[in-house]
C-alpha cells in the first residue's frame, strides 16, 4: 500500500513526522491506559481481598499521572478520620 512502507516513506518526506506523532500519541496512549488500570485505586482488580482499595490511600502518597501546582505530598496531614 503506497504510504505505508519504508520504500514510500522515502520519497514522501513530508509523512514522517505525522508517522512520527501517531506512532508516538498511540505509544502514550497505550502506555497511560495500562498504568491506570494498574496503579489507579480506582480500578479494583481482586474485589475478593481488597474491595475498597480507594480507602488504603495515604495523605502523603501521590496516585497522580500529572500533579499541577507543586503539591508536596510528602508533608501532607491527614484531615479526615482514619477509616480502618
Amino acid at each position: 500500500m503506497q504510504g505505508l512502507s519504508l520504500k514510500s516513506l522515502r520519497s514522501h518526506y513530508a509523512l514522517v513526522p505525522l508517522f512520527v506523532s501517531v506512532v508516538g500519541g498511540a505509544v502514550f496512549a497505550a502506555f497511560y491506559v495500562g498504568r491506570l488500570a494498574l496503579k489507579n485505586p480506582d480500578a479494583a482488580w481482586d474485589r475478593k481481598n481488597n474491595p475498597h482499595p480507594w480507602t488504603r490511600i495515604k495523605p502523603d502518597q501521590n496516585i497522580k499521572f500529572y500533579a499541577p501546582g507543586g503539591i508536596d505530598f510528602k508533608n501532607l496531614k491527614a484531615n479526615g478520620p482514619d477509616m480502618k
